[in-house]
């Protein structure tokens, strides 16, 4: 039978289809605002920045500096700001959290968008029992002053690193560890439940990093992980981290409280000793992560769900202590200049950057992980030298970011094997530096044939 709608109706209708399209392109992404530097830009700056120029709507501070919550005000970009880890026993008492409330959030919101409040950072590594055992009553306490200030929507957390884990491996066997699972983790579950927020985490794939598992860190094909418990075979090692977490919730039967990625991220620069701190490896995880992120698909336990998340950082920290890598998180430089692209920038027309299509009925051919930074030059000297056009990869190319060795190589390589006509996989040989894929390394404007 033919269903008839009145005008009004199809109106309706049309708007919300427009909406759910809008929903779906939403992106997921937010950066960890670090200030450890003498050469950052004024935090005006950064905001009118962020808003005109990056897909980035959110922003996590590791404290509540009033210069940058100012700031952004009025520019609808989300904001996280931090309670520091010693003064979590203080704000234990309501007084005292009441008055960090009126210190710290009242004078800025709503102008300013903060939607949470997280208490401590990485408490649980700690070692500080003053800190760990407080930390709860302390997000307890700050919740219920921002309730008595009448402010009932931002949220309280805080985020921990995956040392909590007892168990991670396989992902499906995760659990936290013994004694603070029941003492610490499950009342902290609890209180998240109950105030319909988030379980923060900070899971870094950086520090597994070996060449023996390179590919699984970085989101490149590989032969994957298996799980045996599960029968799932994982493609990356963040899907992996991410379900061990889970299924550490759901052994304590908190699996419906959402996660959020508070922090992740890659270093492009390290001491000699850091040999992964790369370029190329901070450009591949990150924009990996993004697309991923921004997919929506979730992992294989979590199908299906778009997490927040916040890549480390937003810019290169140059007074950051520890490993040179430590001062090479960022994404951008103090000028703003991209360290790489990952991915996060406006194009000309001002429409996100959207990751390209991913046919699985065409191959790519790329270079072999750990090809020696010489035989990628002779690949791209030959590859130019033959009249295959590398204009894209010269300066003001679309191809051209990020100006790194292994990506203008890999654009020649794949260049060659297309003009090739993709006859033959020996065209995809390179004296056995390169591989055939079915993952589309295009990005931005730059498309690969």
């Amino acid at each position: 039978m033919r269903s008839t709608r009145s005008s009004s109706g199809l109106v309706v209708l049309q708007a919300s289809l427009l909406i759910l399209r809008l929903a779906a392109t939403t992106s997921a992404i937010g950066v960890n605002y670090g200030t450890i530097a003498n050469n950052l830009p004024k935090p005006a700056e950064v905001a009118n920045f962020l808003k005109t120029k990056t897909t980035i709507d959110a922003i996590k501070l590791f404290d509540a500096n009033p210069e940058i919550l100012r700031a952004f005000a009025n520019t609808n970009i989300s904001v996280t700001v931090s309670v520091g880890n010693g003064d979590i026993p203080a704000l234990v008492q309501l007084p005292a959290a009441k008055n960090w409330v009126a210190a710290n959030i009242v004078p800025f919101y709503p102008s300013t968008k903060i939607i949470r409040v997280v208490v401590g950072n990485e408490i649980m590594q700690s070692a500080n029992k003053d800190w760990i055992y407080n930390l709860v009553p302390a997000m307890k306490s700050i919740n219920k002053a921002l309730i008595e200030a009448g402010i009932k929507d931002i949220k309280i957390s805080t985020p921990n690193t995956l040392g909590f884990l007892g168990v991670s491996e396989p992902p499906s066997a995760g659990k936290f560890r013994e004694g603070y699972d029941k003492d610490i983790i499950a009342p902290m579950l609890e209180f998240l439940r109950e105030t319909k927020s988030a379980f923060m985490i900070n899971p870094y794939p950086y520090f597994n990093y070996a060449d023996s598992i390179s590919d699984y860190i970085l989101f490149k094909p590989n032969k994957g992980v298996y799980d045996p418990n599960t029968r799932i075979t994982y493609s990356n090692m963040f899907d992996a981290q991410m379900d061990a977490v889970y299924s550490a919730m759901r052994a304590l039967g908190y699996s419906d409280v959402p996660i959020v990625v508070a922090e992740t991220g890659w270093p492009s620069a390290g001491d000699p000793r850091e040999s992964s701190a790369t370029v190329d490896n901070a450009a591949s995880f990150n924009w990996n992560l993004i697309q991923k992120v921004n997919s929506g698909k979730g992992t294989p336990l979590m199908p299906n769900k778009q997490f927040e998340t916040y890549i480390f950082a937003l810019f290169n920290e140059n007074q950051k202590p520890g490993a040179t890598s430590e001062r090479n998180f960022g994404l951008f430089k103090p000028d703003f200049t991209p360290v790489y692209d990952a991915g996060v920038m406006l194009n000309g027309a001002g429409a996100k950057t959207q990751p390209q299509p991913q046919p699985t009925d065409k191959k790519f051919c790329v270079p072999r992980p750990n090809t020696n930074p010489q035989s990628l030059q002779g690949n791209l000297d030959w590859v130019c030298s033959q009249g295959i056009d590398c204009a894209p990869i010269q300066p003001g190319g679309s191809c051209f970011e990020p100006n790194t060795l292994w990506s203008h190589a890999q654009y020649a390589m794949n260049a060659y094997y297309a003009l090739k006509g993709r006859r033959d996989d020996n065209d995809c040989d390179f004296k056995q530096t390169a591989l055939l894929t079915t993952n589309n390394p295009s990005y931005g404007s730059c498309v690969y044939a």
